[in-house]
């Protein structure tokens, strides 16, 4: 009795075997995109907002892409006390910072090679707007990093797609001209940035399209995915949605 049975498992066993090697195929040729993801720092005050790098490596690593993280080895702009919501003395390096979200397997940003990955996406924060740019202090006259504009650019130039999200967007406003994002929904007050964020942005000769937390934006000419986040205040897990619809059209384009 016990023999027959263990043969009709081995026989159903045999029936399963092509399925999985579909799957595994099916994995295999769709879904390893190789993806770098640059950090600013590591807190929402100063940093990178961790929730949504978070959220980012999640939604990633369920779309079975490969990840690698980088940051710029520069100082911040300055270091927030997050209880006090106060600037304090200290001084912080943004790739030390950034190397707590990646469990310290982070690599410095001049060192990215566009050749050797299929997208990028940056996470919001103001250390977005404080570290990789100045708009933090400059809004639309701002600069942006050297190690970043010039990442954006390379990306850009190879037809690989860029995703960014919450206040980031405004790095491809001022680096690639005429380009499409979203920094939320315009006069409305779940979105009390945006309108400002957007004129600006416009002002710059882009195009804002107000899009809700949950959806992303599709820039098709430059292969730009946006989404709002944290410029909108909403439960954790609309952000956590709008960041996966971000990601898998990032993942679509690569």
């Amino acid at each position: 009795m016990l023999f027959s049975v263990l043969r009709l498992s081995a026989r159903h066993l045999r029936t399963l075997s092509p399925v999985h090697t579909v799957s595994q195929t099916y994995y295999s040729a769709h879904m390893a995109k190789r993806v770098a993801v640059v950090l600013a720092g590591c807190g929402v005050y100063d940093g990178s907002e961790i929730h949504e790098a978070s959220a980012i490596l999640v939604h990633l690593s369920r779309g079975g892409a490969s990840v690698k993280m980088f940051a710029p080895n520069i100082e911040q702009m300055h270091v927030v006390d997050h209880l006090k919501g106060e600037p304090s003395q200290e001084k912080r390096n943004v790739l030390v910072e950034s190397a707590r979200l990646a469990r310290g397997d982070i690599q410095d940003l001049a060192k990215l090679s566009v050749k050797d990955h299929d997208a990028i996406i940056f996470p919001g924060g103001f250390g977005a707007a404080k570290n990789l740019c100045t708009w933090a202090v400059q809004g639309k006259d701002c600069s942006v990093n050297d190690e970043v504009k010039a990442a954006l650019q390379a990306f850009h130039g190879e037809g690989k797609p860029i995703g960014l999200c919450c206040i980031s967007p405004v790095l491809a406003a001022k680096v690639l001209p005429g380009c499409e994002v979203t920094v939320g929904v315009e006069k409305d007050d779940k979105y009390p940035d945006t309108a400002g964020t957007a004129e600006a942005i416009n002002q710059l000769g882009c195009k804002h399209v107000s899009k809700s937390v949950g959806e992303s934006h599709v820039d098709e000419k430059n292969k730009l995915v946006t989404t709002c986040a944290f410029m909108c205040n909403a439960p954790i897990h609309e952000i956590y949605d709008g960041i996966g619809s971000m990601v898998r059209d990032v993942l679509k384009l690569a």
